[in-house]
């Protein structure tokens, strides 16, 4: 019998287990070296994160070779290349190869074989199957991003693997059992002389899916806290014949989460290393930081855990060395420290290339088709600091889809309000011919369109806490709009209304920024009984950000993929035309006068 969607195989479930039961203890000693000493012998981790289903050295949406300010390279195809290298030049030494999660969302390429052509409706294999599966992963732990297109596609997905998908925290709903494979025991040889190591690994995936994901979970999967999870798999994984314990985390290590304190910990790699004894190394993500080496010491034993993360997108790999020797018929971590390998030091993989070559070539011809005219230039560099007719697109789409589809409900007298972000500071329509990767440039995520109703005190409240965005300037302070931001904040987490007019005071401190709310086109005061439909996307909907008064009974969700409503409002109309939906309606000011 198949299993429902979403949970695991008796397979599955069997692995961990599995793999700890086909070795015995080990009780062979290690010869020892010239002076008495033990023989040492040394494991190599190699580690990726937070890939995003970035194949190639390439930019979906300026359609040639992916470059940034610091030169750096992306894709899978290259990590390889350095894995195959490492491989080389340790060969006949032991290496295995981990990711922490964020795998199969984030480019074009990934979006067209999850919605445009879904391997859930062909059978083709993922690009980024087919990829991971050259390189040969020993596992990889599920991000948050992997339940983005539902759990049929990500249970295809995982079968496609050759290697195991890990998530220990994610759990049956009704049941409470494991919904993937929590765990595997590999057994690994260090060289011909010496017995074998078994290297226990540990997936914990991101308790946040519940909240960003909620309509593809809810009722279905529940996610443990990341720490307790660790505390009652490192024992058990010791118990069964683990020598060494690493544990693969898609959660940054802050300490803090974006959504308040409704679910447990989004970061907390750095606590999971000081609270739950026994673990030797972490190689995390989520956060998109590059952090080469860092050692947290454990209350419980003092003993100090290894603890890296490779960015992100495939820039770098992760590499973790370790050297052992066997004492008293045991394995012992006699050092370990981590380094960090650069992508953009090596060519592509040819195997790698060869083997999603034509997937990539079908994603570049549908990004390149023409969906309308721009009478303008229209950037988004300005858009976090200035109101741009580029950002008005987007929430002219919303604004009009949500009215469209309340007009015979008891919502239609309602002001219709939206949201939007400035996901991106390149992107770009230029005057001419408007491509479908120039709007999924300005629309990067695979976010829905959603809608409640929020009261003028709460629309006050929600442009109060994205106010924070801004840095402090006193009145006459110079203003470089290259650090008006908190670089706390991502630029993601800076939302904009369109409908109603408002003045953001960044001379104020936070949460008295909003000097001047009304409604849209008037002088008329926002009340705080007022009440209005307000157009969002399903993550910050759902909470995502921690937006106040956000989270609560949609009046409009028709599952409906933003991005898509912009291509489709383009080809409809033909041309974009910054006259037909630009309307400033918000600005920047100290003490009454324009910043900009």
């Amino acid at each position: 019998m198949t299993p429902p969607s979403g949970m695991p195989s008796r397979r599955q479930l069997l692995t961990g287990a599995a793999a700890a039961a086909v070795v015995g203890p080990l009780a062979v000693a290690a010869p020892a070296q010239a002076g008495g000493q033990p023989q040492t012998y040394d494991l190599t981790v190699l580690g990726t994160s937070d890939t995003h289903g970035n194949v190639f050295n390439w930019d979906y949406y300026r359609d040639k070779e992916y470059d940034d300010s610091a030169h750096n390279d992306v894709g899978v195809a290259k990590v390889a290349t350095l894995v195959n290298q490492i491989r080389a030049e340790r060969r006949g030494k032991a290496t295995l190869v981990l990711d922490a999660g964020d795998t199969i969302q984030g480019t074009p390429l990934a979006t067209f074989y999850a919605k445009q052509q879904p391997i859930t409706s062909t059978g083709e294999r993922h690009p980024m199957a087919r990829a991971m599966n050259v390189i040969d992963y020993d596992a990889v732990t599920l991000g948050n991003h992997e339940f983005n297109y539902g759990l049929p596609l990500l249970d295809l997905w995982i079968k496609q693997l050759g290697f195991p998908a890990l998530a220990a925290n994610a759990v049956q709903a009704r049941s409470g059992q494991p919904a993937f494979t929590p765990y595997v025991i590999k057994k690994v040889s260090l060289g011909p002389d010496a017995p074998s190591l078994r290297v226990g690994i540990l997936g914990l995936t991101n308790p946040g899916v519940a909240i960003w994901d909620r309509a593809n979970v809810e009722g279905v999967l529940r996610f443990e806290d990341m720490i307790a999870t660790a505390a009652k798999y490192v024992p058990i994984m010791r118990d069964r014949g683990a020598d060494i314990i690493l544990i693969s985390a898609h959660g940054g290590d802050s300490g803090v989460s974006s959504y308040g304190t409704e679910l447990p910990n989004e970061n907390p790699t750095a606590l999971i290393a000081q609270q739950v004894p026994g673990i030797d190394a972490i190689l995390f993500g989520h956060a998109h930081s590059e952090i080469v080496e860092k050692f947290v010491t454990n209350t419980q034993t003092g003993e100090q855990v290894l603890t890296s993360e490779p960015s992100k997108w495939g820039q770098r790999v992760t590499r973790m060395d370790f050297t052992l020797s066997r004492e008293r018929g045991r394995w012992k971590v006699v050092s370990k420290h981590a380094t960090m390998l650069n992508t953009n030091t090596v060519v592509e993989d040819p195997a790698v290339v060869a083997a999603v070559r034509a997937q990539h070539d079908t994603t570049v011809a549908y990004i390149n088709q023409v969906v309308a005219t721009s009478v303008v230039e229209l950037s988004a560099a300005e858009s976090r600091y200035r109101d741009t007719p580029i950002l008005d697109f987007i929430n002219n789409v919303q604004a009009e889809t949500v009215a469209a589809a309340l007009a015979s409900t008891s919502y239609a007298g309602l002001p219709v309000l939206s949201i939007s972000a400035p996901f991106s500071r390149t992107a770009l329509f230029p005057a001419g011919d408007v491509k479908i990767k120039d709007v999924a440039g300005l629309y990067i995520y695979d976010n829905t369109l959603e809608a409640v109703v929020l009261t003028g005190a709460e629309v006050r409240a929600y442009l109060e806490y994205s106010a924070k965005y801004f840095r402090t300037f006193a009145p006459g302070e110079t203003v470089d709009p290259a650090v008006i931001s908190d670089p706390a904040v991502p630029d993601y987490n800076y939302d904009t209304l369109s409908g109603v007019d408002y003045d953001i005071d960044i001379s104020k401190p936070v949460g008295q920024r909003i000097v001047a709310l009304y409604h849209g086109g008037t002088t008329t005061p926002v009340a705080d009984a007022d009440q209005f439909v307000v157009a969002v996307n399903n993550y910050r909907r759902s909470g995502g950000g921690g937006f106040p008064g956000i989270v609560k009974p949609q009046v409009y969700n028709a599952q409906q993929e933003i991005r898509q409503l912009l291509i489709d409002w383009a080809q409809a109309k033909g041309v974009i035309d910054p006259a037909d939906f630009f309307q400033p309606n918000w600005r920047l000011v100290r003490a009454g006068v324009p910043v900009f």
